[in-house]
């Protein structure tokens, strides 16, 4: 049985150690493939870097993440879009989008980056994979106004209620990415998700090093520990692993096309 992580910083410091073991773990645990997403300049040569290592395993995103929008963004992302001519590797634009939660500092920039690199994704046809914390209401009425042209994309790391998921999937070629706050003691996931989203508008990620699902919590995350989510989502659903690991690995073809 195989399965995916989509959402990993398999680039980041805290897997330089051991990068070969973690990527042997996960593969030993039914992970068949990662996707790994810049967050700022630095890190969009760091992920090529890194993917380059595992061929056909670990797949590149380009994007400013909303955390890392700066004064400078507009020069920031002017970089980037060179990096995205023809023959590029990136399977996706992200991470990008809003994040409120610890400051509205850059308010306007995060906005209006989110919208420069929502106008890569209609010209490229690359999906999204979005970022987004106490901004849902800005994000989706964005959205909004491209809503016939997006090629689709991920909702990244959706904790949500019922009516934020319901409005998010209002977007037809968006699904919800799913990782470790679902195996939490206090989420209300297990019973959001059945009651709205279906299945196969769900894919998994770990977001890892961060949020380790149990009866990791508390650890470093990594892509082994979606078998984890896969073992939780297939208790909420009601099916057989066999059947979630389909599931996701269909809808992650819909919408990466890999």
């Amino acid at each position: 049985m195989n399965f995916i992580d989509t959402h990993t910083h398999l680039d980041g410091e805290e897997f330089a150690a051991d990068l070969y073991e973690v990527v042997g773990r996960a593969r030993e645990a039914g992970v068949s493939k990662v996707f790994v997403p810049a967050i700022d300049l630095k890190s969009v040569d760091t992920v090529v870097e890194t993917c380059s290592k595992f061929p056909g395993y670990a797949y590149p995103m380009i994007g400013l993440h909303p955390e890392e929008v700066r004064a400078d963004w507009n020069s920031v992302l002017d970089e980037m879009y060179k990096r995205l001519q023809p023959g590029h590797p990136f399977i996706a634009v992200g991470e990008v989008g809003i994040d409120y939660y610890w400051s509205r500092e850059f308010e306007k920039e995060q906005l209006m980056a989110f919208e420069r690199q929502v106008e890569w994704s209609i010209e490229t046809r690359l999906p999204l994979m979005i970022h987004c914390r106490k901004g849902q209401n800005e994000m989706v009425s964005m959205l909004r106004h491209y809503a016939d042209e997006l090629p689709g994309g991920v909702f990244h790391c959706f904790t949500g209620n019922e009516h934020e998921a319901e409005e998010l999937l209002q977007f037809e070629r968006f699904v919800l990415g799913i990782g470790g706050v679902l195996t939490f003691k206090k989420s209300h996931l297990p019973e959001v998700l059945p009651s709205v989203v279906p299945l196969n508008r769900i894919v998994l990620e770990t977001d890892s090093p961060y949020m380790a699902p149990v009866p990791m919590r508390g650890k470093r995350n990594e892509s082994a520990y979606v078998a984890y989510v896969l073992q939780k989502l297939a208790e909420c659903y009601g099916v057989d692993l066999q059947c979630v690991a389909d599931t996701t690995n269909a809808t992650v073809n819909r919408i990466f096309g890999i």
